[in-house]
């Protein structure tokens, strides 16, 4: 048995929120991809099998993460993108923020948004 060996795949993953059903839709919008709200509980984005879902959960005590100082972000989702001005305008008019100017680094421009909870994601174009 080698080091590597796999003991698990990845499923999904989960956000908290306030509300799951709207960030469901908000990130099936974004991604192009159909959405499970019949839990307003518990909301997913139906990404292409065989990967992982992203989940939605509802924690009544959610506090969003306030990038880059103050309440600290537990997780982001880096999502590749074609174009970063057209995906970044399009984030924005499906409800999301922009929190910084487009960043180089070697081999793709990255930008950081808030989704409608306040999770920050980022938009990046690869060169």
């Amino acid at each position: 048995m080698g080091a590597n060996r796999q003991i698990a795949r990845l499923r999904s993953v989960v956000l908290d929120c306030p509300d799951p059903t709207a960030l469901a839709h908000f990130y099936g919008r974004l991604l192009g991809a159909d959405v499970d709200v019949s839990d307003p509980e518990w909301c997913e984005v139906l990404l292409e099998e065989p990967g992982p879902k992203v989940a939605f959960q509802r924690a009544d005590d959610y506090r969003a993460p306030n990038w880059p100082d103050g309440e600290a972000q537990q997780i982001h989702l880096d999502l590749t993108v074609a174009d970063l001005a057209t995906a970044s305008a399009r984030a924005v008019a499906l409800g999301a923020r922009v929190l910084g100017a487009p960043v180089d680094e070697d081999g793709s421009t990255f930008q950081v948004h808030a989704d409608p909870a306040g999770h920050p994601f980022c938009l990046c174009q690869d060169r």
